[in-house]
């Protein structure tokens, strides 16, 4: 394929990224192929049964159930079924289906599905439903295949309750919230701190340099994609610019050369760090990339702390993470230990008792400063498990509500890294988190997520008036390539270590590795700053309503939007221009930290003639 570098007008051609993204074993086929698997067995044994958290309101599936379900009672009355009739039918499937051979009979049609709809090649589909298939069946049978549930359904509440991710609230201190404070810059000279931050590694361990980039797995330029056409040149040495992660060379370089970029006083680091081979992962597979990669980050940064979260890839199956009531082999005992382990030098045993639970805990790096990492798979839409239960899973917001209050009883400051973007999550977790930002908003002087690996933000605003806004989330760009994009990583710098520090972000730079430079022959691997915010954008400062007017800027200054859109790709955007509704659309994802609040994108379409609010979709993030 062509190889490009960083440059504003030229990008990779219409069938990389977006074609890639519809052929992909991601989570949006997953979630078709066990709707459909579920549809199609045989028997009527299985009414339905989703694949995905959805927020509320039902969209999609969900919603498509929803109404269905009036005419599902009334059929049910047609056939006079009482309910003890009801749960004794229900508990028959359920027991059918936990049993063995069933799972396998569930498995094969499964993969004639995903095979027949060419949701993936056929090897691909039936390594996938081998993975999952037994943790899909338990979570079916636990949820809305369960008595209780499919009976509350059909019959009502007499006979049971159907409460599949029904809406729920924390609750807050009755401590009356301190007035708002306008956050104050430091005074010049003020002590200033350097935060590597690095997000999305995706180390893949048979990345292999001269193979089709562009093969018909949903992860090429790897032992097996086989040899590119005559036409097209293989993988490249570095990485490249297609549906590829990264060979472990490219992350030794990229932590080997940060030199330029240091030094730093800590690093947080958020997760992802398998490859995006999701149809052929073991637990020894993932343990292995959680070691490799932790071993290679102490090795290059050596006493500078790191601070980890859980990425949504560091499980198997993918996505996979049950709340801590689910015990035995499918519980997460094996990764939490394993990262328990791995990161003990980093952590204290206070933080690491709360990570072998459930993948969340706090500390204080330094006086004045408390930092929750928090563990945003027990929000993902995609995490199957909390079909059985998604309220407040491992009770980890309820638990953040107490360290904020007690941060803000101290006159602490506080910095919440995570892994997937609070706007991204299931509706009732991301409103609730939307709602405690907000109470402590004087508290909380940082965010900063990935996952979505390009380069964005998320804005916070008071939920009476969605006006003013209070807090921002930065979203970094990842180090991996996936899809068709260079290696990146970010530093941010924030007010320093000194008594009465704000500890709030005051700049960021954007570090790349241009693929097409350090693939030429004979060229070594140099990594270079791209972009810092506050010069780039002509920011005042970096506190959220810079970023709320540079979004109203982007708006109507079209060349301002492509100089975003160019570093949102990390300087390697699609050949194809962005549009009005693409344009509109990408800017409504950067004021929406609320995940179905089209609310707050009313005044970015208050002209006539532009797409209504609704029709506004962000784009899916590439993970």
């Amino acid at each position: 394929m062509p190889r490009h570098g960083v440059s504003s007008g030229q990008g990779r051609p219409r069938s990389g990224r977006e074609q890639t993204l519809d052929r992909s074993l991601g989570a949006p086929s997953l979630r078709l192929l066990w709707m459909g698997l579920a549809l199609a067995l045989p028997d009527s044994q299985v009414l339905w049964a989703p694949a995905g958290a959805h927020p509320l309101p039902a969209q999609g599936h969900l919603a498509k159930f929803f109404r269905l379900a009036p005419q599902l009672r009334e059929a049910f009355s047609w056939w006079n079924l009482t309910c003890p009739a009801c749960k004794g039918l229900f508990t028959a499937i359920d027991i059918r289906l936990r049993n063995e051979a069933s799972v396998a009979q569930v498995g094969s049609m499964a993969i004639k599905m995903c095979t027949l709809l060419k949701i993936a090649p056929p090897a691909v589909c039936q390594s996938a439903v081998q993975l999952f298939q037994d943790d899909m069946v338990e979570v079916w049978t636990r949820s809305v295949l369960s008595p209780s549930e499919a009976c509350g359904l059909l019959l009502g509440s007499s006979c049971g309750h159907w409460d599949i991710f029904s809406p729920w609230n924390i609750s807050l201190p009755a401590v009356p919230k301190p007035s708002p404070q306008p956050p104050v810059p430091p005074a010049p000279g003020s002590p200033v701190s350097r935060v590597l931050f690095l997000t999305d590694l995706h180390w893949d361990h048979a990345y292999l340099e001269g193979t089709d980039p562009n093969c018909e797995n949903p992860l090429c330029c790897r032992q097996g994609s086989g040899p590119p056409p005559a036409s097209r040149p293989g993988a490249g040495y570095w990485g490249e610019y297609s549906k590829c992660d990264l060979p472990l060379r490219t992350l030794e370089s990229l932590l080997s050369g940060l030199g330029p970029a240091g030094p730093f006083d800590m690093v947080y680091w958020t997760g992802d760090i398998p490859a995006h081979n999701i149809w052929q992962q073991s637990r020894r597979d993932q343990l292995r990339a959680l070691t490799t990669v932790t071993d290679l980050v102490r090795k290059f940064l050596g006493p500078v702390p790191v601070y980890p979260a859980v990425g949504n890839h560091e499980s198997t199956p993918v996505n996979g993470f049950p709340p801590p009531f689910i015990e035995g082999n499918q519980s997460s005992q094996w990764l939490y230990e394993a990262m328990a382990k791995a990161w003990e030098p980093w952590l204290p045993a206070e933080a690491l008792r709360t990570l072998r639970t459930g993948g969340f805990y706090a500390l204080s790096p330094r006086p004045g400063l408390r930092l929750i990492s928090l563990n945003m798979n027990f929000c993902s839409r995609e995490n199957f498990w909390l079909l059985i239960n998604s309220t407040d899973p491992a009770g980890q917001l309820q638990w953040l509500v107490g360290e904020l209050q007690a941060s803000e009883d101290r006159g602490d400051k506080v910095h919440i890294i995570g892994h997937i973007p609070p706007g991204h999550c299931l509706k009732s977790w991301s409103w609730n988190y939307y709602r405690i930002v907000e109470r402590y908003e004087n508290t909380l002087a940082g965010q900063f997520f990935g996952h979505t690996h390009v380069d964005e933000f998320e804005v916070f605003y008071d939920e009476e008036t969605l006006s003013r806004p209070l807090s921002v989330a930065f979203l970094a760009p990842s180090a991996t390539t996936y899809i068709s994009l260079n290696p990146g990583y970010r530093v941010y710098q924030i007010d320093g270590n000194y008594s009465g520090s704000s500890h709030l972000v005051l700049d960021h730079e954007t570090y790349i590795l241009n693929l097409t430079q350090a693939n030429e022959p004979g060229a070594a691997a140099h990594w270079q700053l791209l972009y810092r915010a506050r010069e780039t954008y002509g920011l005042p400062n970096v506190l959220p309503a810079a970023w709320h007017d540079l979004v109203y800027r982007m708006r109507s200054d079209t060349q301002l939007f492509q100089t975003f859109w160019f570093l949102y790709h990390k300087g390697h955007p699609p050949s194809e221009p962005c549009g009005t509704p693409c344009r509109l659309a990408t800017l409504c994802a950067q004021l929406s930290a609320r995940s179905d609040s089209p609310a707050l994108c009313r005044h970015l379409v208050s002209d006539a003639s532009l797409p209504p609010v609704q029709s506004l979709r962000p784009r899916p993030p590439l993970c």
